[in-house]
């Protein structure tokens, strides 16, 4: 048995999961989010667990099997409680600013402003100039769309200055000595 799979999933108050064939539906005090079951898989929910079990022990079943216990108990949580990553902007001049709760102007020393907007279902928050914190209860469009904004302007290795998210460590290197 899959070790992540065969775990079950406990629901808090205030959630519900309903399944339905080939669809899982969880609704909470943040949202409603849903996802498709593929096929083998089996989800069950009952009075506060939900379980997920498969059909067979071929490679294919045993990996999906993890996945949508994942799946699911990532939609509990995210309807619960909701997911956030939050990003750090290094380097003299970059800055950002909010406009509304969709939408931000980077300014990350290129010959024009950046603008960012945000999808349905993500929020932008910044604490100051240099903090972005994308909050939603969709775990892995929330990761998306932090990556997204990090892709804009990664953190080099000469000076570190960049798009890092909090608490990322980023590997400096020496770069030229003036000897000659």
């Amino acid at each position: 048995m899959s070790r992540v799979g065969k775990a079950p999933i406990t629901i808090p108050k205030g959630v519900t999961v309903e399944v339905a064939p080939g669809l899982v539906k969880v609704a909470g005090p943040q949202g409603n989010l849903e996802t498709v079951i593929n096929d083998g898989i089996t989800v069950v929910a009952d009075d506060n667990v939900v379980n997920v079990t498969r059909a067979d022990d071929t490679r294919q079943q045993r990996a999906l099997h993890g996945l949508m216990r994942s799946l699911v108990n990532n939609m509990v949580e995210g309807v619960s409680n909701g997911y956030s990553k939050e990003l750090n902007i290094i380097g003299v001049g970059y800055r950002v600013a909010a406009k509304g709760k969709s939408e931000l102007e980077l300014a990350l020393g290129f010959s024009h402003a950046v603008h960012v907007s945000a999808p349905d279902g993500v929020t932008f928050e910044c604490p100051d100039a240099t903090t972005i914190k994308v909050s939603g209860i969709d775990k892995q469009l929330v990761g998306q769309v932090a990556a997204n904004i990090r892709e804009l302007k990664k953190p080099e290795p000469y000076k570190g200055k960049g798009i890092r998210y909090a608490g990322e460590h980023v590997i400096r290197k020496a770069g030229k000595t003036g000897k000659g």
